[in-house]
């Protein structure tokens, strides 16, 4: 054989050898355990339940792109209802109203507190629930509520209208201080967080669950999106839901970063029933 036919053909043999080896996916997906699972069967096994919560980085391009990947892949199989914390109850109408097509892009813009990162993040699941007529509710409790309760508690929010209160869960609101996602709040910021921040989050999370099953409907599946904070370690939203409606089948979707995503660290098991894993030094949106 030529020898330099031969160092080619050695050549264009070892070189995928080492493409393979020097492979960097984007993300890993786990189960709770710790387990590498593939999409689809975490597709497969979310898509049978009431309720999916699916827990981004907000700035994270990968917990973007997934979320319309599981939304386009849900929708295959099931009758959804879409929802997010990034809209807030008092901007249904505007939400609503774009998906009808009464109000352009534009409209809905000027006329609704869009996120920084709605055009490049949340767009694409708006569209997608205006395409194919799908409703899209405005879960989230509008931000000046919360901020009234960070400084005065739950009682702040008595002298609001009826109106008012008809955009967040029915009060009074029930409220776990001794949840560890509340606690850790406080730990997280010692000197400068109040017994009352936790009680914003907790508005936060019950006005999500209210408004998620206030929507839903027997025999439709529900996706919600919304930080991965409020609805981690089976806490936030997940445990308004269980406290309103025990028996409601829920399934729950995590993201976190690591410096090595070729195994989850014990500190992020058992998070959510499936976890995203995303290296680190992950570009981000904003």
């Amino acid at each position: 054989m030529n020898k330099a036919l031969h160092i080619c053909i050695v050549f264009f043999l070892i070189i995928p050898a080492r493409i393979i080896a020097q492979d960097k996916p984007a993300y890993r997906l786990f189960n709770a355990r710790g387990k590498e699972v593939s999409y689809q069967k975490m597709i497969k096994q979310i898509s049978k339940q009431d309720v999916i919560l699916i827990g981004e980085l907000h700035n994270n391009p990968i917990s973007h792109w997934l979320e319309l990947e599981m939304i386009q892949s849900c929708f295959s199989q099931r009758k959804l209802m879409l929802g997010a914390e990034m809209f807030e109850q008092d901007n249904q109408g505007a939400l609503s109203a774009y998906l009808a097509g009464k109000i352009s892009a534009k409209g809905l813009d000027s006329s609704a507190r869009l996120w920084k990162n709605y055009n490049t993040d949340y767009a694409p699941l708006v569209n997608f629930a205006k395409e194919n007529q799908l409703n899209f509710i405005a879960t989230n409790v509008p931000r000046k509520y919360a901020s009234m309760v960070s400084k005065g508690g739950f009682e702040a929010l008595n002298q609001l209208s009826a109106e008012e209160k008809s955009w967040m869960a029915p009060l009074p609101i029930a409220y776990d201080a001794n949840l560890p996602g509340y606690q850790k709040m406080i730990t997280m910021m010692p000197g400068h967080a109040t017994p009352n921040m936790p009680k914003a989050q907790a508005l936060k999370d019950a006005t999500m669950a209210y408004f998620i099953l206030k929507n839903w409907a027997e025999n439709q599946l529900f996706i919600h999106v919304n930080g991965s904070y409020h609805s981690e370690n089976y806490e936030g939203i997940s445990w308004y839901l269980k406290l309103a409606k025990p028996n409601i089948k829920i399934a729950t979707i995590a993201t976190v970063s690591q410096k090595d995503i070729k195994q989850l660290t014990q500190e992020n098991k058992y998070v959510a029933d499936y976890i995203i894993c995303v290296e680190d030094d992950m570009t981000t949106t904003y």
